[in-house]
């Protein structure tokens, strides 16, 4: 049988869109276990979604480390994507100006700590790589200037601001929803934009607490007047309200705040265990503030928290009803710190003997939130927190909207506002 061979350039190309393509469809994702403590952000504000305005001065800043302690080539790629987060079919030159990757260059070793590590910084766009188009991206670290090696991805928005958003929340109408749920209702202005059908190139993405695993997608207009696109729909915007996030504050091994039961502390390691936490559902709603499952890597032992912080093995556990395991269900610890993932590694396993689940993680010095998920075994969709809703909790909404022309080969990020239910009053200005 004859086989026809490839002309050597077609098969470069071939393995070339492989390399670029093929492993970049999952974002925010770490592919490489000596990689810990992943983190990007605003430049300057740890607990922010990272998120800039195209053709300004504004930055983010990434930093990561590499538990293996010594000094790897790692570079870094930005890949344009859909509003969906499937890579747009384009070339890197028609969305990126200058080099396609960059090296990070900025690394220093861990000190005063006993877990050696790494810690690799970048600041976000590089003078000499930078994008020229709005919408989603996917920052894409790897070794050696080789896309096969990828070392971990993770989402980054760049916002062409052509449109105004003003939103509001408001108590459900609907009695089944009053007092546990809150309710989105915003207006989309796109005056000066050039659209023919408005709720065809027009797409909004809601965020809760900036996490994108329960985001609203495909949503609707209710009413289109001219440029003014109004969302008050009563059915597709409403969010369960949850409560404060639970907190840990772990800037300090050796001062043990009220959240820790005990420490264990070696010659080249320390275990932290945390109180038991149980259901809180039938509890009386108590605000205190927050920061959203989200964390800040922080010490109060330490001129800089990146380099000079300590890393230890913190236990948690959490003590269902009865001392007995959810029929039928799996727990799972959810927050930042576990990069909101639904995986083997952060599903909680039940101890009989305790009649607890337990399950622990490897986290450097910080001021951590967190929450615990249960959901269905067969039906994963259906998954809930287990401390219930209040309407009164605070949580952020942050609204993107996108835009598509009938000629254009990618989804715009035209606008993005963020308000927080406490307040009442949406914040503008990425």
């Amino acid at each position: 049988m004859y086989v026809r061979k490839l002309p050597i350039y077609l098969l470069i190309t071939v393995l070339l869109l492989i390399s670029h393509f093929g492993i970049a469809q999952v974002a925010d994702s770490i592919y490489k276990s000596n990689i810990k403590t992943v983190r990007l952000y605003n430049y300057g504000n740890q607990l922010s979604l990272p998120i800039i305005n195209l053709n300004t001065n504004k930055l983010v800043e990434l930093h990561f480390d590499d538990l293996q302690g010594d000094v790897k080539n790692y570079y870094y790629s930005l890949q344009l994507c859909n509003r969906d987060w499937k890579p747009e079919n384009l070339s890197q030159f028609d969305y990126l100006k200058g080099f396609t990757q960059i090296r990070i260059s900025n690394y220093r070793f861990s000190s005063i700590a006993f877990t050696k590590y790494t810690h690799y910084q970048a600041v976000i766009p590089d003078k000499n790589s930078y994008p020229i188009k709005s919408g989603n991206y996917l920052l894409k670290v790897f070794l050696d200037g080789d896309t096969s090696k990828l070392a971990f991805t993770k989402r980054l928005l760049i916002v062409d601001n052509k449109s105004t958003i003003a939103a509001r929340i408001t108590q459900p109408f609907s009695p089944q929803f009053f007092r546990t749920h809150q309710r989105l209702e915003f207006n989309v202005n796109i005056t000066g934009l050039n659209t023919f059908s408005a709720p065809q190139q027009i797409k909004v993405v809601v965020l809760q607490n900036y996490r994108w695993d329960n985001a609203a997608v495909n949503i609707l207009p209710t009413f289109v007047r001219g440029n003014s696109l109004d969302y008050s729909t009563e059915n597709n915007l409403i969010f369960s309200a949850g409560k404060e996030w639970r907190w840990l504050d772990l800037r300090d091994f050796h001062l043990q705040t009220d959240r820790v039961k005990t420490a264990e502390y070696s010659k080249n390691s320390t275990s932290i265990y945390v109180k038991p936490d149980h259901e809180r559902a039938t509890e009386r709603y108590v605000y205190y503030r927050d920061i959203n499952g989200m964390y800040t890597v922080e010490t109060t032992q330490s001129i800089n928290p990146f380099w000079q912080s300590d890393y230890a093995t913190v236990h948690f556990s959490f003590l269902p009803p009865d001392n007995l395991p959810y029929p039928d269900k799996d727990v799972y610890l959810f927050a930042q710190l576990t990069n909101y993932a639904f995986t083997d590694s952060t599903k909680m396993q039940f101890n009989a003997e305790k009649g607890m689940y337990e399950t622990d993680l490897f986290l450097k010095q910080g001021y951590y939130s967190y929450t615990y998920i249960v959901a269905e075994k067969n039906n994963f969709a259906n998954r809930q927190e287990v401390d219930g809703n209040y309407f009164e909790a605070e949580n952020a909404y942050t609204i993107l909207v996108y835009y598509k022309s009938f000629n254009s080969r990618s989804d715009e990020l035209i606008g993005a506002a963020t308000i927080n239910s406490r307040t009442d009053k949406p914040m503008f200005g990425y």
